[in-house]
């Protein structure tokens, strides 16, 4: 398995978070650090006497609170409600259900179906509700008190020292709804793009919870419909529209691998670079096939790589170049795609489908 196949496999597992500055990363830390001290320290000086003054789960909560504090799920209700929530319930279980196992287990998914249905989903919830239970004889001694300290007074101060700071690094906490203060319609800019009840109604059809708000959501769509907006139809370049990320064959691949190749990827054809990554030719699936009718004839040429039997009559274009440039070729000769290319190097291809959505774009445009 080659590099390019091992990591398309293991990106497969990723979240694909926006990966952050590392000052904002050290931000998002040391707001942790200050807020999991401080807090504890003043549970420790209200609650000295108490052996359970702080709670692990807390340590998830700072999670959600200073790295990603815009998240519907570290919103004010969510710790507060969520975390007490939680508590009740493993309190419950710890009380009433004898064996720990199913104790731990009926605790954690009850406090997932409660937090949920009272719009309260807190991840560390999951935890406090389970510590109810496994927390040891100083947790069972508190009984119902379990619920107001430490969980309720950790949750209260760890948010308020979210809070503090949060604001203090400029960022936006609690979240605030964007609603039209002046009447019950839709903001001036909602009224001639998307409305607030345009992605409700998408995220009514959604099976599974988003964590993004609906605001959050808007404003990015927003935001990127505006870039979008900027670029004019007859404006467009090859640059524009074409697929940078181009799956390519060497000239000196046996053939066999590139009929793997065209297998794997379900393709009808596959531009051909050099190992300065210069563009030499082109192979088509159908000469692949010509290529296997030819070696079952006695007399036949010894050809195995692919740039004995490649096209090197290649239509190629500048990456500047308007894509009206290019529809003669789509159109009277039906190419399946044509390579752009920048000193002789592929620099990627303009498919069938890239030009179909830019018509479409530029269709759409006019129609408004």
């Amino acid at each position: 398995m080659d590099v390019r196949k091992m990591y398309l496999k293991l990106a497969q597992f990723k979240p694909h978070f926006k990966l952050l500055p590392i000052k904002e990363r050290g931000l998002c830390a040391l707001g942790a650090l200050l807020g999991l001290a401080i807090s504890s320290w003043m549970s420790w000086w209200l609650l000295g006497g108490l052996n359970a003054w702080y709670i692990a789960p807390m340590g998830a909560s700072s999670v959600l609170l200073f790295a990603v504090p815009s998240s519907p799920l570290a919103q004010p209700w969510n710790v507060v409600v969520g975390n007490a929530l939680a508590a009740l319930i493993g309190v419950l279980c710890a009380k009433y259900i004898p064996d720990t196992t199913i104790a731990l287990s009926l605790a954690a998914a009850c406090a997932i179906f409660v937090m949920m249905s009272t719009d309260s989903l807190h991840p560390p919830g999951g935890a406090v509700a389970m510590t109810a239970v496994l927390g040891g004889d100083a947790i069972h001694h508190l009984g119902f008190k379990f619920i107001f300290y430490p969980v309720f007074l950790n949750s209260v101060l760890l948010l308020m020292m979210a809070i503090v700071f949060n604001r203090l690094m400029g960022r936006q906490y609690p979240q605030k709804l964007h609603l039209n203060v002046r009447s019950t319609d839709p903001t001036p800019t909602q009224k001639v793009t998307i409305q607030p009840q345009d992605i409700q109604d998408v995220l009514d059809h959604q099976t599974e919870l988003l964590d993004i708000s609906q605001y959050q959501l808007e404003k990015i769509i927003l935001e990127a419909q505006q870039h979008a907006q900027q670029r004019e139809p007859h404006d467009y370049v090859c640059r524009d529209i074409m697929s940078k990320d181009v799956i390519t064959l060497h000239e000196n691949d046996e053939i066999e691998e590139a009929l793997l190749k065209f297998k794997e990827m379900n393709l009808m054809s596959l531009p051909v670079v050099n190992e300065e990554s210069h563009l030499v030719g082109t192979l088509a699936l159908y000469e692949v096939v010509e290529w296997f009718k030819r070696i079952a004839e006695p007399r036949a040429p010894w050809e195995h790589l692919v740039k004995q039997i490649m096209n090197r009559k290649v239509v190629t274009v500048q990456a500047t170049q308007p894509i009206e440039d290019l529809t003669p070729y789509f159109v009277e000769k039906s190419f399946n795609y044509i390579p752009i290319v920048e000193q002789q190097k592929l620099v990627g291809i303009i498919s069938r489908a890239d030009m179909i959505a830019a018509l479409q774009q530029q269709v759409h445009i006019l129609r408004n």
